[in-house]
């Protein structure tokens, strides 16, 4: 939580933002209740004027729109964070599979949405091939992590990444989703490349065969902080 008298950033304006809207949706999904109904879309309003002043490319009334068209009934009411998997490939000469993605001109390890009817390994097999048509072998987790609370994402994700090693394949970019691919040293790093702060060292470590321990978001108290 931003420290007293210190204005929110855009950060703490998404994370309120989405968390307020999430708990509306869910909250409307199980009850029968009109009263409670009417409250839990007071609060929507609410978390849709703050996620509006947040980077947003829409309006409150456009967003709290959007957000009552996806409240469901029961189970399906209950709102989740997204799901994507990703995978940090190491090749024999230590160097790590980047991609440079088209949406956003980034630098990243390849990543994609966590698609039904794959296991998380299968998906970061299938991103790997489809992104860079780099062949792998996943050996182990890297990271569990909260897109929104690391800054990678404007949405409530998760996101696992996957150690794996490159076993074939030729270098070749997705048409659409990329607009280079390349292996890189540590010493050599494309920029701009997301998040590196958190992740790029221990990922090299993990490549070269050092012990590791999986990344993680530490639990914060209360979670509202930082």
């Amino acid at each position: 939580m931003s420290a007293p008298n210190t204005p929110p950033t855009e950060a703490d304006l998404i994370r309120w933002g989405e968390t307020l809207a999430a708990t509306a949706r869910t909250g409307m999904g199980f009850t029968d209740n009109l009263y409670e109904r009417e409250r839990f879309e007071e609060i929507l309003e609410v978390a849709a004027d703050i996620r509006s002043r947040a980077g947003s490319p829409y309006d409150a009334e456009t967003l709290n729109t959007e957000w009552l068209s996806m409240v469901g009934q029961g189970v399906a009411g209950y709102v989740t964070p997204k799901s994507t998997v990703g995978a940090v490939v190491g090749n024999d000469e230590g160097q790590i599979l980047l991609i440079q993605r088209s949406d956003s001109g980034v630098w990243l390890y390849p990543t994609g949405w966590a698609d039904v009817g794959y296991s998380p390994s299968e998906i970061a097999v299938k991103e790997c091939k489809e992104e860079t048509g780099i062949d792998v072998e996943v050996t182990g987790v890297l990271a569990i992590l909260d897109g929104l609370r690391m800054g990678f994402t404007k949405i409530p994700l998760y996101s696992t990444v996957f150690l794996c090693r490159a076993v074939g394949g030729e270098l070749k970019g997705h048409p659409l989703e990329t607009t280079d691919v390349g292996w890189f040293d540590e010493d050599n790093l494309p920029e701009p490349l997301a998040g590196h702060s958190s992740w790029v060292t221990p990922a090299f470590a993990a490549v070269r065969g050092e012990p590791y321990e999986v990344l993680f978001d530490p639990p914060r108290t209360p979670p509202w902080n930082d």
